[in-house]
């Protein structure tokens, strides 16, 4: 799961599918390899999800301060080891049906010098969801973000807009432009201000999650 920005809805989204998945009758697995700004998204999925996972298993790497990774590490001694992300991953991804893992910012945020997004999302060799603003703008920012994960050699299993008021002309027109332009699927589009019920069931009534289950 990455964003073409941060402050889309990527956490929240991102707990909505898990939680479908759970309904569905799927063991998930959920991953923020790595977060900044403290516990909150962890905290924020082994709440509503009910797994028994510790903080530290479904986000190995952790920084306070909401920075870049890059930025961060030059502050705080935390390691960014990539072998121990992948090892964490890939062991969800062996014993979990389907394993959600949450990445942070947009694609080009940078993890190391030279080492961005959408490089560890190549690196774990796993298809990516773009969560992306419904509303004006959002073409610039969606179609940047495809090229970007495209040239990585990333797989996208399909964009979701969020933050759907129906006020603007553009949240009409956004939507089939972006599929015309870049050829991938709008696999979903979010009401704003939806509350957890609520997205839960626009995910189930939109069939967000059919081809991925």
């Amino acid at each position: 799961m990455t964003a073409t920005d941060t402050e889309i809805g990527k956490t929240f989204i991102t707990a909505g599918l898990a939680k479908v998945a759970q309904l569905a009758g799927r063991n998930i697995g959920i991953s923020k390899p790595i977060s900044c700004g403290g516990i909150d998204d962890p905290l924020f999925y082994k709440q509503l999800l009910s797994i028994s996972d510790s903080i530290d298993e479904i986000n190995p790497i952790r920084f306070k301060e909401p920075l870049a990774p890059y930025s961060a590490k030059k502050h705080e001694k935390v390691k960014i080891d990539i072998p121990k992300i992948k090892r964490h991953v890939n062991s969800l991804r062996k014993w979990k049906d389907i394993t959600f893992v949450e990445g942070l910012g947009g694609v080009l945020v940078p993890i190391k010098k030279d080492y961005f997004v959408s490089d560890l999302i190549k690196d774990l060799n796993i298809p990516c969801i773009i969560i992306a603003r419904a509303g004006l703008g959002t073409i610039n920012h969606t179609m940047m973000t495809i090229k970007i994960l495209r040239k990585a050699g990333v797989k996208i299993a399909g964009i979701i807009l969020n933050g759907y008021k129906g006020k603007e002309l553009s949240e009409k027109t956004n939507a089939r432009t972006i599929e015309e332009l870049s050829g991938e699927k709008v696999i979903g589009k979010i009401k704003a201000d939806s509350s957890f019920e609520s997205l839960i069931g626009q995910i189930k009534k939109q069939r967000i999650l059919e081809g991925l289950l």
